[in-house]
């Protein structure tokens, strides 16, 4: 597959475009990044957009980008604090099923879901996951954790691995294949991370973390390059072929992330998982298809909440 014409982020699309479209908390869409991201993902039938924030902001800035809002709810809010806690608030009293920043922090956002007694909290902890379409790469690699967690524990990386690994199957990925990434390939006492990777493939052997098929420590290119991991002999079903990269630390996974978008022209979507709905983080400088496919995510894993909770019921 030809990563150069985005045909990976397409096909999320084209995928969650047969779905029934996901009503969408919209935190302060009050620039023209975020409103435009909301409606053209609402135009393709992926979001039915609920924007909260000051509604005389949202307006102007509709005017001023000539985007027509008229279709779509407005819920007036006085400022960006108050509409990250409305829009959780309209998750929590189930109006809406996606939670999406606009133009505030992510550290804003992020605040109202993890409060105990209004938030999204679940018994996971929250992590986000990177989504690159990597031109000349065959599949969509998942990097987590790049943005939340800033030095996370080993009981923090089996929710990170955890909750990627469920993005996978609701990207269709059946048995998703985790790289658990460090400088080498063999375990040293010297560098945690070699320990940890060792201790989380263990405990995906024993059941303690489930759906994929784990691998680690790899270095980057044995996790990736198939030609790698065969000249460091280097075998198993992960090598060379991984789904998902799981990093040691933030610094890292930033590094690695915006190491492939900026030198590799690479495409990101950005989820945030762990609590009870799919966040939607985008950037300013995030493409439109990044920012569609940002969307597209969070709507299949929605999707597949809903179904989960059926079969349940």
């Amino acid at each position: 597959m030809n990563s150069n014409t985005r045909e990976n982020y397409q096909r999320l699309i084209s995928a969650v475009q047969a779905l029934p479209a996901s009503p969408t908390a919209v935190a302060h869409p009050c620039d023209e990044a975020s409103l435009s991201g909301a409606v053209d993902a609402a135009k393709l039938g992926i979001i039915v957009p609920i924007l909260v924030g000051p509604r005389h902001k949202i307006l102007l800035v509709a005017a001023a980008a000539k985007i027509n809002i008229a279709e779509y709810e407005i819920i007036d809010v006085e400022h960006s604090h108050a509409a990250a806690a409305k829009a959780v608030a309209l998750v929590r009293e189930g109006h809406a099923e996606m939670l999406m920043k606009g133009s505030l922090s992510s550290d804003e956002l992020l605040a109202a879901v993890v409060k105990r007694e209004t938030g999204l909290r679940t018994a996971r902890r929250l992590s986000h996951c990177f989504i690159m379409d990597v031109p000349h790469h065959g599949n969509v690699l998942i990097i987590t954790d790049a943005a939340i967690n800033i030095f996370p524990t080993l009981e923090d990386k089996v929710d990170i691995v955890q909750n990627a690994i469920d993005l996978a199957h609701a990207l269709q990925i059946e048995s998703p294949k985790v790289a658990i990434l460090s400088a080498m390939e063999k375990v040293n006492p010297k560098l945690q991370s070699t320990v940890e990777a060792a201790a989380l493939c263990k405990m995906a052997d024993r059941g303690q973390i489930t759906g994929g098929v784990l691998d680690g420590p790899l270095a980057l290119d044995n996790a990736i390059s198939p030609e790698a991991a065969r000249i460091k002999n280097i075998a198993g079903p992960v090598a060379g072929h991984a789904d998902i990269l799981v990093v040691p630390d933030l610094e890292a996974g930033n590094m690695l992330a915006k190491s492939l978008s900026f030198l590799m022209d690479a495409d990101s979507a950005g989820i945030v998982l762990g609590a009870r709905v799919p966040i939607t983080l985008t950037s300013r400088a995030d493409s439109v298809q990044s920012r569609l496919a940002s969307c597209a995510v969070s709507a299949l894993v929605a999707h597949q909440r809903r179904e989960t909770a059926a079969k349940v019921s």
